[in-house]
């Protein structure tokens, strides 16, 4: 009978791994907002308003738990893709931190929406509550849309040269990523609006990608690779 020892080498790259992929499947609790946000966004004068307040109050818990696990991917991640290229490991803890960043600028703007309506705000309100809420859509636009593509090909770069995953993974990013930029970059001109066709196909791209890494990392960990020699 062989018995299968596993080094303590071992066992912390499956941990890393664990811990990042969890973490990217976490972010995707905020499929929900999709629907907690549409009377907010779709009523003008819901500042002013009357009514509850919960569907907004639960999509805002669900981003504030996918900005800290927006950290968490880079957090647990940087230790080993740090060894492909340290500079852009660096630079994709940054712009995951900037994109948490974003998500919590927009939970803010939200929150003010909600606290003016609970204070009973007047229609004199109104277009307060449209400044606030234009606030969230481009923190939304520019936090969700343009730093997450600028992960993609950072974090992608480092996996897809250091193989640690299938190439097929980082593909998928390097897709999506020029084309949600392209996106925002024509919202930003006036050539679209935020939510447009070039978004929603990036965007796609850009799910899948990251959503296909966690379950890899979740389920398989890391490939053996060069890069963890001595991890």
């Amino acid at each position: 009978m062989t018995t299968t020892i596993i080094t303590p080498r071992m066992t912390a790259l499956r941990k890393s791994a664990l811990a990042a992929g969890i973490c990217y499947l976490i972010t995707f609790v905020s499929i929900p907002t999709l629907a907690l946000y549409s009377a907010v966004r779709a009523d003008p004068g819901y500042i002013a308003s009357a009514g509850t307040v919960t569907p907004v109050v639960i999509g805002v818990v669900l981003e504030i738990i996918v900005a800290l696990g927006c950290i968490g991917t880079a957090v647990a991640l940087y230790p080993v893709v740090r060894r492909q290229n340290e500079g852009v490991a660096l630079g994709f803890v940054a712009a995951r931190t900037l994109e948490a960043a974003t998500i919590f600028a927009g939970v803010v703007a939200l929150m003010a929406i909600v606290s003016l309506r609970q204070a009973g705000a007047g229609p004199d309100s109104i277009v307060t509550g449209q400044a606030l809420l234009a606030l969230n859509t481009w923190t939304t636009v520019l936090g969700q849309g343009f730093i997450p593509a600028l992960n993609a090909l950072l974090l992608g770069s480092l996996l897809y040269r250091s193989r640690l995953v299938p190439r097929v993974l980082p593909v998928l990013g390097f897709i999506g990523a020029p084309i949600l930029i392209a996106s925002v970059i024509g919202a930003l001109f006036g050539l679209w609006g935020p939510s447009s066709l070039p978004s929603g196909v990036g965007s796609l791209f850009l799910a899948s990608w990251e959503f296909s890494l966690g379950l890899w990392l979740v389920v398989k960990g890391f490939k053996p690779s060069p890069v963890t020699a001595g991890l």
